[in-house]
C-alpha cells in the first residue's frame, strides 16, 4: 500500500511495485490507510504525508523525491526504511521482492558509540564472541568505513574472504550461503571488515549495504553491527537494525553527545550501555535521564583493554567471565537473541 497524494511520486512508486511484481494500493492520507494497515504486507508512505496511524502491524517505508528533511523525517514518524527516489528505485524493489519471504531470518543487532572513544567496537566484538561462544551462528560487521579495520583489532587481516570493497557494486539479491561460505572467520565467529589498510575506501551504496544485510540475516541467527558515529554510517547500517544498543561512559560530556546522536536513530529498540569507566562523574542514573533510554548494561572495565585492540588481542579479553556476564544479561533482554 502506498500512502500519497503526489502524482509524480505515484509514479514512481507504482513502476517499482510493477518491477518487483507486487500489487499496488493507493490512498491519499493516513485516514485512508488505517483500515487496509493490517492486512497490507508492505506500506509505503510518501513524504507529503504527515502522520502514521497510531496502531500498525505492516513495516512503513518513508518515500520521497528529495533528500533534503527526509531521514529525520521517517524518525519522527516512526517509519522502518527510508528511500530516496529515483536513485533508492532498485533498493526499493528489492526491498518489496524481499518483504514477500515468509521467514524474516536472524536478528541484526547494532552497537554504536554515543561518543568518540565511547568502546562500541569493544563491546561488538564480546558480543559477538559471547554469543557464538553460546553456540550462535553470529557475523561481526564493520559499520565504520572510517574506523581502520575492525580485522585489525581480531588480528585477523591474513584470513582469506571477503572485505567490504569486494562487494562494491553488487546489485540484486545476494545469495545467503555463498556469502556465509567467502566470509572470514575469527573468534568462533564470521566478520566482514573494511581492510586495515592505507588504500581508500570505496563507497558503497544503501541499496548494497541493505542487500549484504539480508543476506547476512538469511544466514546468521545474530549479526552485531559495529556502527560509526557519522550520519552516512547511521543511515546506512542503523536503519537495517532490529535493534541497537548506545556505548556511553558515564561523563556529562558524553551524556549530551549521545543524546544529540539518538536524536538522528531510526525508531528501532534502542537501550543504552554504560562505560563506568576511571573518571566516570555522572552517575547511571543522570546519564539515563539525559539521554532518555534505558540502561541495559555496564560494560565491564578491564585493564589493558586498549592496547589488546591496538595488538590485535581484543578477542583474550573478551574470554573474561565479566565480559560473558554482560553478553548474557544483554542478550536475555532480547528475545530474538542467540539461544
Amino acid at each position: 500500500m502506498l500512502v500519497t497524494r503526489s502524482a509524480v511520486l505515484r509514479s514512481e512508486v507504482e513502476r517499482i511495485a510493477a518491477a518487483a511484481g507486487r500489487q499496488l494500493l493507493v490512498v491519499p492520507d493516513a485516514a485512508a490507510a488505517a483500515p487496509h494497515w493490517d492486512s497490507a504486507g508492505t506500506v509505503l508512505v510518501g513524504s507529503d504525508v504527515a502522520e502514521l496511524p497510531p496502531r500498525r502491524s505492516a513495516p512503513a517505508v518513508l518515500v520521497g523525491l528529495d533528500d533534503d528533511g527526509l531521514w529525520p523525517l521517517a524518525a519522527a514518524m516512526g517509519a522502518d526504511r527510508v528511500a530516496v527516489l529515483p536513485d533508492a528505485g532498485a533498493w526499493l524493489a528489492e526491498y518489496l521482492t524481499r518483504s514477500q519471504a515468509p521467514d524474516p531470518g536472524g536478528h541484526v543487532l547494532g552497537v554504536i558509540g554515543g561518543c568518540g572513544g565511547a568502546g562500541a567496537t569493544t563491546a561488538a566484538v564480546w558480543l559477538a564472541q559471547a554469543a557464538a561462544g553460546l553456540g550462535a551462528r553470529v557475523l561481526l560487521v564493520d559499520g565504520d568505513p572510517w574506523g581502520g579495520g575492525l580485522e585489525l583489532a581480531l588480528a585477523a587481516e591474513e584470513e582469506p574472504g571477503l572485505r567490504w570493497p569486494d562487494l562494491a557494486g553488487a546489485s540484486g539479491s545476494i545469495d545467503p550461503d555463498q556469502l556465509q561460505q567467502a566470509l572470514p572467520e575469527a573468534g568462533g565467529f564470521s566478520f566482514l571488515s573494511w581492510p586495515g589498510s592505507r588504500e581508500p575506501a570505496p563507497a558503497i551504496d544503501d541499496a548494497t549495504t541493505a542487500g549484504v544485510l539480508d543476506a547476512a540475516r538469511r544466514s546468521y541467527e545474530l549479526v552485531v553491527v559495529d556502527i560509526g558515529r557519522g550520519l552516512d554510517a547511521v543511515r546506512s547500517f542503523a536503519w537495517e537494525c532490529d535493534r541497537l544498543v548506545v556505548v556511553v561512559p558515564a561523563q556529562l560530556r558524553a551524556a549530551v553527545a549521545a543524546a544529540r546522536l539518538v536524536a538522528e536513530l531510526p525508531p528501532a529498540d534502542t537501550v543504552l550501555v554504560l562505560r563506568a569507566k576511571p573518571g566516570a562523574t555522572v552517575g547511571h542514573e543522570l546519564v539515563a535521564q539525559a539521554v532518555r533510554l534505558p540502561v541495559q548494561g555496564i560494560v565491564p572495565e578491564i585493564r589493558g583493554t586498549a592496547a589488546a585492540t591496538e595488538l590485535g588481542r581484543l578477542l583474550d579479553t573478551g574470554a573474561r567471565r565479566s565480559v560473558h556476564r554482560f553478553a548474557t544479561a544483554l542478550f536475555d533482554v532480547d528475545a530474538a537473541g542467540p539461544p
